[in-house]
């Protein structure tokens, strides 16, 4: 059964991912918390793992990765949009954390999707491989919205795990996607943020149970920001698929993060596509 302070900091967490370029400091968040200043901070910290400091940083600076990587609105309208009123700011917090400046993220050419990849030649740039994998079970929270949005999800799944003791018990964190980008609206996309779950445990709302079949799967393994994950998808679908003679399954495609945003650095996060196979 939920707890009181689990609803207390889900609610943080959609005003944080609702209101990116709004006050969003320790006063502010402990408002929307109900909590005093003091007691937010400790119980914030101690449940989600992190800072809510470190939480806001981070989901502004991945909003910024991504619309730099994906978009064409100048670096300055990005950063305001995200809570940086100053440039000189924004560019130093983004480059603390990317290790690059906007400018030079937003020219990294393996990052940005590219419609041509039909046409490309030579060796892949990431690595593909297929593979049997066994049945995952999740212990998993809904998300509808565009899919860079989905740490939302997975930030109310970890507090929720964490405020029920099960941390320890879990696998790795599992995204699922269950529409085409091409075909479905931004705003009604489907998803899970979901971690691998023994299957003895019980999960009650908010979490949901998810299984995905074991079979057979193409993975591509993807070093770097969350934000450079579209270029890979081109490359697996636009690119392998063709050429392999496999066919999709009629299941999700996933992916798993074999490390966490937040103990890594981008460049050094690392994530599987999992394309199931007939």
């Amino acid at each position: 059964m939920a707890t009181d302070y689990e609803h207390r900091l889900r609610r943080v967490v959609d005003h944080i991912h609702d209101h990116p370029a709004d006050d969003l400091s320790l006063d502010a968040l402990a408002d929307v918390a109900a909590l005093s200043r003091f007691h937010f901070h400790r119980v914030y910290n101690a449940v989600v793992g992190e800072t809510a400091a470190n939480t806001v940083r981070r989901m502004r600076l991945h909003r910024a990765a991504v619309a730099l990587a994906q978009g064409t609105d100048p670096i300055s309208t990005i950063a305001k949009r995200v809570g940086y009123p100053q440039i000189a700011s924004f560019t130093r917090a983004f480059s603390g954390h990317y290790g690059l400046t906007p400018a030079a993220f937003r020219n990294r050419g393996e990052l940005r999707p590219f419609p041509l990849l039909l046409a490309r030649k030579g060796p892949l740039m990431f690595p593909v491989i297929t593979r049997t994998d066994p049945e995952r079970r999740l212990a998993a929270v809904p998300h509808k919205g565009p899919y860079p949005e989905i740490g939302r999800a997975f930030e109310k799944l970890g507090s929720t795990v964490a405020a029920r003791g099960f941390y320890g018990r879990f696998g790795h964190m599992v995204g699922v996607y269950y529409d085409s980008t091409a075909d479905v609206r931004p705003a009604d996309l489907r998803s899970h943020a979901g971690l691998e779950a023994p299957a003895d445990m019980a999960l009650e709302p908010p979490l949901e149970e998810v299984r995905l079949p074991a079979g057979r799967h193409a993975v591509l393994t993807f070093t770097g920001p969350y934000a450079g994950l579209p270029a890979a998808y081109d490359q697996l679908l636009g690119v392998w698929l063709p050429a392999s003679g496999e066919v999709p399954a009629d299941a999700p495609i996933f992916e798993v993060y074999l490390n966490s945003p937040m103990d890594t650095a981008p460049e050094d996060l690392v994530t599987e596509i999992c394309l199931p196979l007939r």
